[in-house]
């Protein structure tokens, strides 16, 4: 027997095996799997009585909340491909990938009317606007969004499913260039739950606060598998320290996933002592890698286990986690394996991931020789839309190609050393800006850091530190050079430390090298790596 791989078969698991439980919980807003279930449905009916037909795209511009869960199920059993927007984008960036994609429904939340409406004239694939909530404007001459789904039939209709066709869109963050759209198939979204609830093991009594916006490579895939195995889902809108912590601590959250800057603010949050988080039982951090240090300061401050985790827009996303395995946790001490929790991790079930050299040979097992991640898997996606050629650029021979460098272990856990494009090559030396923003991680000062290349007359490109102080803190650059060189070599020691506010961001939370880069470059020409 052959059944069609899709995932809404975790929401029909969900509802048929959970239906009584409470499975969403979005501020005063509490539903059962069963109602979420007929959300779903009524959703699913609604957006083809809009005309929408198989294979149309659908845009969501929303934070995290229950309209947009209710997405991921609703708006593919419909037969269209869900668009889901990162808010922090500018208008002119939303309004091209909007055109790009030939999106014909836009969904969005309240705070974006004001942004619809600088666009609505440009906008001129979209036939259909709803609103999230909230009340319409005058001139908003849209559709609202619970209006549609009470009106709509509650009936769920068991329409033939093509497990290759494309069920979900995501932009890339354009950090180099062009945000590309990646397609990904309803085969390759289930598979990667299955393959990610192996390796991540969340169970139907875990409470997951949705901290990274769902817009961002399908929030880590949880409303796949934590639905498939009955969890609850908690909604978080916008990430604050406080509301982080009032939220874990009345939901009684048991685990969550977020990117080193959300950590970090938490960690200096003033009243962190004054919540009771013991709820917590796993904190997951990816997007941008995590210094042994913060691992350790998550672990110590919040008495959970923190570990690293890594994947792409392109992969669904998740490639590896840094749990170390039952074997190496019996043998290594404290400090070994807090290191281990930090790297990049061990390659999930379902992917075939190696680390191989400019002739595409994989490199020695030494934690020394950097390669390129390169993954074979049945997560990868399926091509960028409508650029075959950046697709052929980036899946050769079967493999795609990451542009991450990375270090391998004996025991199979990856290292990422830093992007292709983040290397700084100082006279010949390779110097790895992750290395050296660990080291200033280190120190008690500093709050959050990025290391960049900037042009040198003599050695080409020197590295350049950006250092937000921690919060009541003083330091200078001198005391942080000093701290750099009595841990690294000394070509690796930042020449210039810059002293910032606040560094910029993407919509994640992670820190926007490109942008601190881009003013030493300007006018000249920067070697490609």
């Amino acid at each position: 027997m052959i059944v069609p791989l899709t995932p809404l078969e975790f929401e029909h698991r969900a509802v048929r095996l959970f239906g009584d439980r409470v499975g969403v919980v979005d501020g005063e807003k509490r539903f059962t799997y069963r109602a979420f279930g007929e959300r779903v449905s009524r959703l699913a009916n609604a957006v083809r009585g809009l005309g929408i037909g198989p294979g149309e795209r659908v845009a969501f511009l929303a934070f995290n909340c229950h309209q947009l869960l209710e997405a991921y199920y609703g708006v593919i059993a419909a037969g269209a491909i869900l668009l889901p927007l990162n808010v922090r984008l500018s208008a002119e960036e939303i309004a091209a990938i909007l055109d790009h994609a030939e999106a014909c429904a836009l969904f969005l939340a309240p705070e974006f009317l004001p942004l619809y409406q600088a666009l609505r004239s440009r906008l001129e694939h979209i036939r259909q606007v709803v609103l999230l909530e909230g009340e319409r404007p005058a001139w908003f001459n849209g559709h609202d969004y619970e209006t549609l789904l009470a009106r709509a039939s509650p009936e769920r209709r068991e329409d033939p499913i093509d497990e290759n066709a494309p069920a979900e869109l995501f932009y890339t963050s354009g950090s180099t260039g062009r945000p590309k759209g990646v397609v990904l198939t309803h085969r390759s979204l289930y598979l990667h739950a299955l393959y990610a609830q192996l390796a991540i093991s969340y169970r139907d009594s875990d409470v997951l606060l949705h901290l990274v916006p769902l817009f961002h490579v399908n929030g880590w895939g949880a409303p796949h598998y934590l639905t498939m195995v009955g969890g609850r889902h908690v909604m978080l809108r916008r990430f604050t320290p406080a509301e982080f912590c009032r939220i874990v601590q009345e939901e009684r959250v048991t685990r969550t996933a977020g990117v080193p800057t959300m950590f970090t603010a938490l960690l200096a949050f003033p009243d962190l002592d004054r919540y009771d988080l013991s709820s917590l039982q796993e904190i997951a951090v990816g997007g941008a890698p995590a210094s042994p240090a913060l691992i350790e300061a998550l672990e110590r401050r919040l008495g959970c286990r923190a570990y690293s985790g890594y994947g792409l827009t392109e992969t669904c996303p998740v490639l590896t986690l840094a749990k170390p395995t039952d074997v190496l946790a019996a043998t290594e001490d404290q400090a070994a394996r807090i290191r281990r929790q930090a790297k990049t991790g061990l390659p999930i079930p379902g992917v075939d991931l190696r680390v191989v050299d400019e002739n595409g040979q994989e490199v020695p097992h030494d934690d020394r020789t950097v390669g390129e991640i390169i993954v074979r898997s049945n997560v990868v996606m399926e091509g960028y839309f409508r650029d075959p050629d950046g697709t052929a650029r980036a899946i050769v021979n079967g493999w795609f190609h990451t542009g991450d460098l990375a270090v391998c272990d004996a025991e199979g856990y990856v290292t990422i050393v830093d992007r292709a494009k983040d290397i700084i090559i100082s006279g010949g030396e390779n110097i790895s800006s992750i290395e050296v923003e660990n080291v200033l991680a280190d120190h008690p000062a500093v709050f959050e850091c990025a290391v960049v290349a900037v042009p040198d007359p003599q050695w080409g490109e020197v590295p350049r530190a950006f250092v937000v102080p921690r919060p009541g803190q003083t330091v200078t650059a001198e005391e942080l050079i000093a701290h750099c060189r009595a841990h690294l070599a000394g070509f690796k020691v930042p020449k210039q430390i810059e002293f910032r506010e606040s560094l910029p961001k993407g919509g994640t939370g992670k820190i926007l090298k490109e942008v601190l880069r881009a003013p030493f470059w300007e006018g000249m020409p920067r070697r490609v790596h």
